[in-house]
């Protein structure tokens, strides 16, 4: 398990590496999951190594929420206090995302020819 467990971290921080020594606008944890995709592919030795330890990983994964819940109790009176704004900024955010996506697919879908201009 620990071996397993030390080439995910090592995943990671390569990843980190890469990514602030490359000044790149990608966190360094996606660029070592990334890696790790490529590897486990590759490797099915290593696919086998790693697995145990993803899976309980993911089984416990709600765990690593707690913090997260922590910090919003701690902070409810700021989170009371500008719950309105924070509100309306999901909604409209949220359906600006939806209006944004719908015509880019729409101006997509034209520009490569699969919807006519009706």
């Amino acid at each position: 398990m620990v071996p397993a467990l030390s080439i995910i971290l090592l995943f990671q921080l390569f990843g980190e590496v890469i990514s602030r020594g490359l000044h790149l606008p990608l966190p360094g944890p996606v660029l070592g999951m990334l890696g790790m995709v490529v590897a486990i592919s590759v490797s099915a030795r290593l696919r086998e190594m790693i697995r145990p330890v993803a899976q309980g990983l993911l089984a416990h994964l709600s765990l690593l929420f707690v913090p997260v819940g922590v910090g919003v109790v701690a902070h409810m009176p700021t989170i009371a206090a500008h719950g309105p704004a924070l509100a309306v900024a999901l909604v409209v955010s949220t359906l600006l995302a939806i209006v944004v996506g719908a015509v880019t697919f729409t101006w997509v879908a034209k520009l490569v020819g699969s919807v006519s201009d009706d």
